[in-house]
């Protein structure tokens, strides 16, 4: 279990729901379209299948991601951002915006902006 901060910080609350390695990027995946744990798996090389499923089962814990179930036999889910969820893209929006302007070369941020969904590029 992640450990939480314990302070009485806006920024320190978040990171206790959203702050653990692979979380934002799940989500990210999620605003991106991906809605299958096989598909959030393929857009997130280096992620531990076990991994992916406790980060989902704690967005949803937390009230970030809806499962929903579409086949009982085998066992499979869809998930999807909740409304609360969905009020992370403007986080995620700055975050991407300050990683073109101060992370990437030229050359990444190409394709940076050739591969990321229009809608979601709040600095192209």
């Amino acid at each position: 279990m992640a450990r939480s901060y314990e302070q009485i910080c806006p920024i320190a609350r978040t990171l206790d729901l959203v702050g653990e390695r692979w979380t934002l990027l799940i989500v990210r995946e999620l605003f991106f379209g991906a809605d299958k744990f096989t598909g959030l798996q393929e857009n997130l090389p280096g992620i531990p299948a076990r991994v992916l499923s406790d980060r989902l089962k704690k967005l949803e814990e937390h009230g970030l991601v809806a499962r929903q179930v579409y086949s009982e036999h085998p066992l499979r889910a869809s998930y999807h951002l909740t409304e609360l969820g969905q009020s992370l893209k403007p986080v995620l929006g700055v975050m991407a915006a300050w990683g073109m302007d101060h992370t990437l070369d030229a050359k990444e941020r190409r394709i940076v902006i050739k591969h990321v969904p229009a809608h979601f590029l709040p600095f192209a």
